[in-house]
Formats: structure tokens, C-alpha cells, sequence
């Protein structure tokens, strides 16, 4: 592993696999913006690396080949840098290079910022697949690594291309924001010293973001830096949601209408759901087209709900920096007080349980860790029953369906400090158990597992009614 990279541990081993491959490779990463993809590409193979190229913002065809020329002539050491026609050109300058290299050690060609290089009718991606087709796939030394913010681009004309490329990539990482174990491990890197539970809140608002907590000073509360980065006018975050969905998606406006329906929807919707929920939505294959690139760039989660088919699976928010905006910062808040006025809100509690709900689900891994199930395959969905006169409705956060003949029914719930289970709420457990029992004819065994942030006191109801227990500190572990 290396020591500058922080976290990234199966990532770190694609790309350690890739390096050993006898063959030539074709690696494409993408991932949202700031989440280090260049960073982590350049510092794995930084003494890989003999060419690399990156596209310039809103730059036309003629400046990206200019560009090109210069990076040619640094990695090449050629007399001067010379004036590109065309792309095709510019792959066969690229290939006669390479043909002088007599070294067989695995040579790394990085092209960041994919998207951009295929301007409008640059013809860009037909040579680049030509070139790699018809030469650097034919190769055994070569590893080609693209890479790019743009989700729409990289998913429709990379990952799910169904041209020249169709097939040719041979790995792909898709990057996504830091886990909570990595955020720690970063915070501690940059000596902020934080409790987990600090570092928990501040994941609820900037997620696992990198470049977001990058912005974070030490020696600061999670107040003074949520303030800063968020509140005031100049702050890291104050604008970064403007440019955030635009860089990522090509006409965006359909994405920002999608994640602002389920920010005010906090269990989630149904594609259908969505599609009625707004004018500006239609049926056809429009909305699934926006719903794939939310869900690959992170921002959305899919859960089909337990017993239910395809059809009916949920959509729900779950990028934090996206969910804490909407909530807070769009047109609300501002000032150097801003922080203290959402913890003073009612939404803000409201709020704060959702959010470690879908910080949960991001870390099931860890979950069935604990559970000690990490080896038994699982389908993990929600459920719920919507009340009626002849039947009473019941609702549960998280179901873990085991292929042991078992099934861990997940209450989740956020406090400050151990959590105290009351009579009346052992009773809804216990309730709300043999609801989905009863409703779902399910033969499994039905355990209560309560995942809290300090635990759940020690009592007669925590004695009767729970069977396992998650707490904070078992989110953070790998």
C-alpha cells in the first residue's frame, strides 16, 4: 500500500493487480467531483507514469491539441512541440513514441479529464478507440488509464458504450466519497483531532468528500468549521453546490429536480412516484437515464423493499453534503451564527436520524462484521406497512434477509448519549416484529438489532427485546 494514499485499500489493490498484468490494460475511473481521482491515480503510479494529458475547461478542439503538444513534448523530449492537425494525428505521434521505448516495464498513460478532451465534433473518442484497438490493446506492456468528472460522459460513452469501446474496458473504478474508518484515518493525518462522534456529525454534513474535508483546520470545534466552510460568504462549501451538478451532469436540470424531490421525501419514492410527483418528469426513458447516473455518482441509493420485485424499488437521497444543503443552506441560513441556528431547529433532530440512517446503510459491511454474518450473503432492504382499519401499520429502517434462515430486524436511532429503552418502546419493537411476521408469512428466525451511536442502557426491555447490538464505534472499524 502506499503510505501517501489515505484509505482507498481495494482500489489501491486493482491497481496494484493491474501493474503486474502481462497484458495491456484499459482502466477507466470516475467518480464525483473532489472525490481524488487524480490524486490517487498520480500518487499509486507516479513513477509509472511516462505520458499523461488532461482536459482543459470550455478549452475548443485547437487548445486541447495545443495542450496535448506541450504534454508531448515534456514526457517525450522532443525538439519542440510541434502543431497537431487531428486527434488521429495525435494517437500516431503517441504511437511512434512509444515504439522507440525500448523498456518492457509496464508503461502508464494517464488521461484525466476525459470528457473534456471530446469537444463538439473534435472526433476525439473515435480515434482514441481506434488507437486503442488497433494498437495499445495489441500491446502487453501498456496500462491506459481514463479517467473523468463528468458521470454522464464517463457512463454513457465509457462504461456503458456500446460502440468501438464496447467491451474494451478492462477495469473500471468507480471512486466513491471516503468511508468513516478513512475519514478518521484522514483527519488524523491532517492532526484534527476529533471524537467519532464529532467525526459523525461532520460527515453528515460534508460526507466522506475528500477535498470537502480537506477544508477542515485544526485546533477548531465541528461548530467553528461548519461555520466556516459552510456559512459564511467565502466559505469552501458556500457555492460549491452551484458548480457541483453541472460538472458532473450533462443538462443537469433534471438531476437537481430528482435529489430535490427526495430531499423532501426522506424515506424515498418510487420511480413512479417521482414521475408524478412533477410536471417536468416524464415516463419515458428520460427519468431512468437520470436515475442510473444519480445512483453510479453516488448521490442517490436503490433498495428494493423486502419481498417486493424491481418495479417497486425506492429511490433515496443519500449524498450528505447534498441532503444538509437543500435542508439548511439553500436560502436559509447565513452568517457566522449559522450552525448554532440549525442545531436550535426542530428539523434539525428530524434531520440528524435520517442522516445516520443512510450512514448506516453505506456501512453495512461493517454492520455484518459486527453481527459476525460478513461470510452469509444478504439482501438488505426496507420495509413497510402501511396502517389501515382492519390492520395496524408498521415501518422498519433497515432489514438484513440472511441466507442462514435468519433476519436481523434493524432499529436505528442517533443520540447524544446512551440510548434508554422505555417500556412503550419495547412494546412497538416487539409490535412491529410480529407485524412482519404476521404480514410476510416469513419461516426465518426475526432478531431485533438496535444500532445506536453509545449503546443501548442495560434494563429489563433492552433484556427482552434486543437481540445484538451495534454502536458507534463498529461503523468505524474495516
Amino acid at each position: 500500500m502506499n503510505n501517501e494514499i489515505i484509505g482507498r485499500a481495494d482500489e489501491q489493490a486493482i491497481l496494484k493487480e493491474l501493474l503486474a498484468h502481462n497484458k495491456s490494460d484499459l482502466l477507466a475511473v470516475y467518480g464525483r467531483r473532489r472525490v481524488g481521482k487524480t490524486y490517487l491515480i498520480k500518487t499509486y503510479y507516479k513513477k509509472e507514469i511516462i505520458f499523461e494529458c488532461s482536459g482543459a475547461v470550455e478549452a475548443t478542439t485547437s487548445q486541447q491539441l495545443n495542450n496535448f503538444a506541450v504534454q508531448f513534448f515534456r514526457y517525450f523530449k522532443t525538439r519542440k512541440a510541434v502543431k497537431i492537425a487531428n486527434w488521429q494525428e495525435a494517437f500516431f505521434m503517441l504511437e511512434t513514441a512509444l515504439k522507440k521505448i525500448k523498456s518492457k516495464r509496464k508503461k502508464i498513460l494517464f488521461f484525466d479529464e476525459l470528457p473534456r478532451l471530446d469537444t463538439h465534433k473534435s472526433g476525439f473518442l473515435p480515434a482514441f478507440s481506434y488507437w486503442w484497438n488497433m494498437y495499445g490493446s495489441q500491446r502487453s506492456d501498456l496500462l491506459v488509464v481514463i479517467c473523468g468528472s463528468s458521470a454522464s460522459w464517463m457512463i454513457n460513452k465509457i462504461v456503458n458504450h456500446k460502440g468501438s469501446l464496447h467491451n474494451r474496458i478492462t477495469q473500471r473504478i468507480r471512486l466513491l466519497p471516503f468511508t468513516l474508518k478513512e475519514t478518521e484515518a484522514y483527519m488524523q493525518y491532517k492532526k484534527v483531532q476529533l471524537t467519532r462522534y464529532q467525526i459523525v456529525q461532520l460527515y453528515m454534513v460534508l460526507g466522506g468528500v475528500p477535498q470537502y474535508l480537506n477544508g477542515l483546520e485544526r485546533g477548531k470545534s465541528v461548530a467553528q468549521n461548519i461555520n466556516k466552510t459552510c456559512f459564511t460568504k467565502d466559505g469552501l462549501m458556500a457555492n460549491e453546490f452551484q458548480n457541483l451538478y453541472v460538472s458532473l451532469f450533462n443538462n443537469p436540470e433534471k438531476h437537481l429536480h430528482v435529489t430535490k424531490l427526495l430531499s423532501q421525501k426522506i424515506k424515498g419514492l418510487t420511480r413512479s412516484e417521482i414521475v408524478k410527483s412533477s410536471a417536468k418528469l416524464s415516463s419515458g426513458g428520460g427519468i431512468s437515464k437520470v436515475l442510473e447516473e444519480l445512483t453510479e455518482s453516488g448521490f442517490i441509493d436503490k433498495i428494493i423493499p423486502f419481498r417486493k420485485k424491481v418495479k417497486d424499488t425506492v429511490y433515496r437521497l443519500s449524498d450528505e453534503y447534498t441532503m444538509f444543503y437543500l435542508k439548511f443552506m439553500d436560502h436559509n441560513i447565513k452568517g457566522s451564527d449559522g450552525w448554532q441556528q440549525v442545531v436550535a431547529s426542530n428539523a434539525f433532530n428530524i434531520w440528524c436520524g435520517y442522516a445516520f440512517e443512510g450512514i448506516c446503510i453505506k456501512h453495512i459491511n461493517a454492520i455484518k462484521r459486527k453481527l459476525g454474518i460478513a461470510g452469509v450473503y444478504t439482501e438488505q432492504s426496507s420495509w413497510r406497512l402501511h396502517g389501515s382499519k382492519n390492520n395496524k401499520g408498521a415501518q422498519v429502517d433497515l432489514l438484513i434477509d440472511r441466507k442462514d434462515g435468519c433476519i436481523n430486524l434493524c432499529e436505528i436511532k442517533f443520540s447524544n448519549n446512551v440510548f434508554e429503552l422505555s417500556r412503550a418502546y419495547a412494546a412497538a419493537l416487539d409490535e412491529k416484529k410480529r407485524i412482519l411476521k404476521s404480514h410476510t408469512k416469513t419461516r426465518k428466525s426475526v432478531f431485533t438489532t438496535m444500532i445506536t451511536t453509545f449503546g443501548v442502557a442495560g434494563n429489563q426491555y433492552k433484556a427482552q427485546q434486543i437481540d445484538s447490538e451495534i454502536i458507534l464505534d463498529d461503523l468505524f472499524r474495516k
